[in-house]
């Protein structure tokens, strides 16, 4: 429990800190978010009016006190560019990312962990170079290029799936899952690749140990002292895997860009070519939220593989 509420702590300070950088970028940006929103042929009436109302004409400090608090409360603000609550933009694009990111690590793991054990048992077998000239080639390609390629292939030419677009799982969970496949597949390509490497490499460490040959010497069976070896070489897995989520959940700008979905990645996109700072502020912030949320709870989870880390 110590160790628990250590690592819970620890998180305050970062994300004060995340906070702060956060909230100055709109003053270090080049611009001014005022003219953005009166225009270029305002007054300097106009401009002072409006400066006021958006409390941009306080103290800087009293300006983060009052930016923090609407945080804690849900209000991000109102976008410059869409004249809409930040929130509202957000709830209308987070349900595509979080689909993406769930089904794209699913898909990562449930590869990427057989193949990187298989891999490191059958280490300098045919099997082992098989399974790692997959992991490079696929790490290798531009995800750009293998999205399209599974364009062509299985919407253009086979027809078996949607071009592009994206539908919630209100519309129906079959074209919901339709419209996941490819953006799903493109990235689950690159994470299984990467999990591929990092699992066997862990495991060739492991499987190398004096406790898994006495393991053997006492005639435990293959699949037990794997499962027990994975056990063991579980940390660095579980910390590869927890960065991509916090990746796919900060939005993948290039795979929704190819499929034309409507996520944070393109929110991104809209907001730093409108100069759209609350938009950008409230992405940044979640980005940076979700990078500790995951890297708590995967510190957390360490414990549970290995029980000296408690210690």
């Amino acid at each position: 429990m110590e160790y628990v509420i250590r690592r819970v702590l620890a998180t305050v300070p970062v994300m004060l800190v995340v906070s702060v950088i956060v909230f100055l970028l709109i003053h270090l940006a080049p611009g001014d978010p005022v003219l953005l929103i009166v225009g270029d042929f305002a007054t300097p009436e106009q401009i002072a009016q409006t400066r006021a109302a958006l409390g941009l004409d306080q103290p800087l400090w009293h300006q983060f006190v009052v930016w923090v608090g609407n945080v804690m409360r849900g209000d991000f603000g109102v976008s410059l560019f869409n004249q809409m609550p930040v929130s509202q933009l957000l709830g209308q694009r987070i349900g595509a990312t979080l689909s993406i990111a769930f089904f794209t690590i699913l898909v990562a793991v449930m590869l990427s962990i057989p193949l990187g054990v298989l891999a490191a048992y059958r280490a300098g077998s045919w099997i082992d170079r098989l399974v790692m000239v997959f992991a490079v080639c696929a790490f290798s390609m531009p995800v750009f290029l293998t999205g399209y390629l599974l364009v062509y292939t299985f919407a253009l030419k086979l027809q078996w799936l949607p071009v592009q677009g994206y539908r919630g799982i209100a519309e129906g969970v079959l074209p919901w899952l339709k419209h996941l496949v490819l953006p799903c597949l493109n990235l689950g390509l690159l994470y299984t690749a990467l999990l591929t490497r990092m699992t066997r490499a862990s495991m060739l460490e492991v499987l190398h140990e004096d406790y898994i040959r006495t393991a053997r010497a006492k005639g435990l069976g293959v699949l037990p002292v794997l499962g027990h070896a994975l056990r063991n070489a579980a940390v660095p897995i579980v910390t590869t895997i927890g960065v991509g989520i916090a990746l796919l959940l900060g939005g993948v700008v290039v795979t929704e860009t190819v499929f034309s979905i409507p996520g944070l990645g393109s929110l991104v996109v809209d907001a730093v070519q409108h100069h759209d700072y609350p938009v950008i502020q409230s992405l940044l912030l979640l980005s940076a939220a979700a990078y500790v949320l995951i890297n708590l709870l995967v510190d957390l989870s360490y414990s549970l593989f290995d029980p000296r880390i408690r210690y």
